[in-house]
């Protein structure tokens, strides 16, 4: 049977495989996945229905929380195991998904906000975070990664989409 002990040494291991250090690849996924945002709050696009007032307010509330703590995660906890940046299959999803979401952009800027474009604003760049995440073997970003994934869905769907 398991103690509490063993439960809190276990836990200890997992945090032992962690230590702070400041990523510049977290850094530089998040710089390149917020352009379009960057573009977005300077230009309004066409039929720009993202300016819309949301409809919920406390899931966006969470997910900004979430999305604070991943993004915070990715750039200055490090796992002590993980291998130098290459080009893995993770990477390759990470870059895909970065793309798949500069489409949606594009696509959003010449007026088009039809269900598939609001999916590719909310999936893939939540995609490349976790991605990137799980190539770094950073487990402590993967959490908030996915609880602001779930977050971001619920607004674009609720918001855009039903």
């Amino acid at each position: 049977m398991r103690t509490a002990n063993t439960n809190l040494r276990e836990d200890n291991i997992l945090l032992k495989k962690y230590r702070f250090g400041f990523d510049i690849y977290g850094l530089a996924i998040f710089l390149i996945v917020m352009i379009p945002n960057f573009i977005w709050f300077a230009i309004p696009a066409p039929n720009d229905i993202l300016r819309k007032e949301s409809v919920t307010a406390i899931v966006d509330m969470i997910g900004a929380i979430c999305q604070a703590f991943f993004i915070c995660s990715l750039c200055v906890i490090q796992n002590k195991e993980r291998n130098k940046l290459r080009f893995s299959l993770l990477i390759i999803f990470s870059i895909i998904s970065i793309i798949m979401y500069f489409v949606g952009w594009a696509l959003y800027y010449n007026g088009i906000t039809d269900p598939l474009v609001i999916l590719f604003l909310t999936f893939p760049p939540c995609l490349a975070f976790i991605f990137f995440a799980l190539d770094r073997k950073n487990i402590i970003a993967v959490v908030p990664a996915v609880c602001f994934t779930i977050c971001h869905s619920i607004y674009g769907i609720v918001n855009f989409i039903l």
